[in-house]
């Protein structure tokens, strides 16, 4: 049985294909390429396969967010590569990385404009591509550097994934931070509000005290004046005596 291979590879600027190389013309694999192209968003990067029976088409994408100003048109480009089932996965996609560092070695991003590249614009590469995937895809000590190359983009992705949770648990450290302070601030405006019912009885009842005292006060001052006025203690002049 012969080895599974890679059969087509090509890179694209969003739909335009910039170079290619087919391995395996009576595979018909090259026509994947323009249906899958329109499908492709560059929003994010994005590293995914398609079951296009009886192939697997493996495509890597760019964005824009992912490059300085002065290379953003880097970010539509697309490494696609269309394999045999039987290579799985980690085979093409080690060899679309180190596909992308090769191209980016012949086309720099800080000096070339690949939004205004023609169709075919990077022809040049065409053989390197084809040098790179029969070395990678049909012998054995090229799909194990391809196997490797994988494995490095996997511990990457791993790595960013192991910050990305060391985030999300120190946010939520933060967060319950929050609520613990958003708690006692719950329970010190509760007790002030129970204080302040206490204190605004208290301060109630001190002013009905201080009425009553000065009613009290007030009724006796009269009493005073009065009697004075009717010869206390007798009260003899009011009473007629």
């Amino acid at each position: 049985m012969a080895p599974a291979q890679l059969l087509y590879a090509g890179i694209a600027h969003n739909t335009r294909v910039l170079c290619e190389h087919n391995a395996s013309p009576s595979s018909k694999a090259s026509s994947l390429l323009s249906v899958i192209l329109p499908k492709l968003q560059h929003t994010a990067p994005e590293h995914k396969t398609l079951d296009v029976d009886p192939y697997f088409a493996h495509y890597h994408t760019l964005a824009p967010s992912a490059f300085p100003a002065g290379q953003a048109s880097a970010g539509g480009l697309t490494f696609l590569v269309v394999s045999e089932k039987s290579l799985g996965q980690r085979i093409p996609f080690g060899f679309l990385a180190s596909l992308e560092k090769r191209f980016f070695e012949d086309f720099d991003p800080a000096s070339t404009d690949f939004a205004s590249l023609p169709s075919f614009g990077c022809g040049s590469f065409n053989t390197v591509m084809g040098r790179l995937m029969n070395q990678m895809g049909e012998t054995e000590s090229g799909q194990r550097d391809a196997l490797k190359t994988a494995q490095r983009e996997i511990e990457g992705v791993r790595e960013i994934m192991t910050e990305n949770i060391e985030r999300v648990l120190e946010r939520g450290e933060r967060i319950d931070l929050l609520v613990d302070q958003t708690d006692r601030l719950g329970t010190t405006a509760r007790d002030f509000r129970v204080r302040s019912r206490g204190l605004k009885r208290r301060m109630w009842w001190k002013n009905v005290k201080l009425m009553v005292l000065l009613c009290v006060v007030v009724v006796f001052l009269i009493y005073l004046f009065v009697g004075f006025g009717c010869g206390l203690p007798a009260w003899g002049r009011c009473l007629g005596h």
